[in-house]
C-alpha cells in the first residue's frame, strides 16, 4: 500500500490541476447594440441641404440661432470683405445691411470627400437688397463635417452666378 501511495497522490494531484485548469462559467454577455445603419449620400443630401436652408431662413430673418447650432466652432467664412470665424461672422449675418424678402435653393449636389466630411453646393437667389444693391443670384458651397455625430458646417463661399 505504501507502494502505491506516491502513485495515489501524484494522480491526484494530476487531476485536481486539471480541474482547477478549466474555464469558470461567466455570464452570457449582452448582445451588443446594433451600429446604425450608415445613412446615404441622397439621405445626407436631404439632411443638409434642410439644415442649409435653416440658414439662409436665418439670414433672412436676421436670426443667429441657426448659425450658432449649426456652425462648427473653428468655422471660416468666405466672402466680399475676406475671411471671418464663427462669431464674426455671425454678427455680419445678423446686423449687416442686408433685406431680404425671399430666397429660392435649387440644383443641390452632394460630393462626399470622406465618411465625415462632404461638400454641398447649389444655387442660391434671394429677393432684396445688400447695401442698397439688389441681392445677386449664387453658387454656393458649403463643406460640412461630422464631429461628435453631428454635422457643421466647416467653411462657405459663394460666388455671383455670371
Amino acid at each position: 500500500m505504501k507502494r502505491y501511495l506516491p502513485l495515489a497522490t501524484l494522480l491526484l494531484m494530476a487531476f485536481a490541476s486539471l480541474a482547477f485548469a478549466q474555464p469558470q462559467p461567466s455570464a452570457s454577455p449582452a448582445p451588443a447594440a446594433k451600429p446604425k445603419p450608415k445613412m446615404s449620400k441622397a439621405q445626407l443630401l436631404k439632411r443638409l441641404s434642410a439644415i442649409e436652408t435653416k440658414l439662409w431662413e436665418g439670414w433672412k430673418n436676421k436670426d443667429p440661432k441657426p448659425f450658432e447650432a449649426n456652425l462648427s466652432a473653428d468655422s471660416m467664412i468666405v466672402g466680399g470683405n475676406g475671411v471671418s470665424g464663427k462669431a464674426d461672422s455671425i454678427k455680419g449675418i445678423i446686423g449687416g445691411d442686408c433685406q431680404v424678402t425671399s430666397y429660392t435653393l435649387s440644383d443641390w449636389k452632394l460630393t462626399m470627400i470622406d465618411s465625415d466630411a462632404a461638400l454641398l453646393t447649389y444655387k442660391g437667389a434671394a429677393a432684396g437688397t445688400c447695401g442698397g444693391q439688389p441681392i445677386p443670384t449664387n453658387w454656393a458651397s458649403t463643406v460640412w463635417v461630422k464631429r461628435g455625430g453631428k454635422w457643421r458646417a466647416f467653411t462657405h463661399q459663394e460666388t455671383p452666378v455670371m
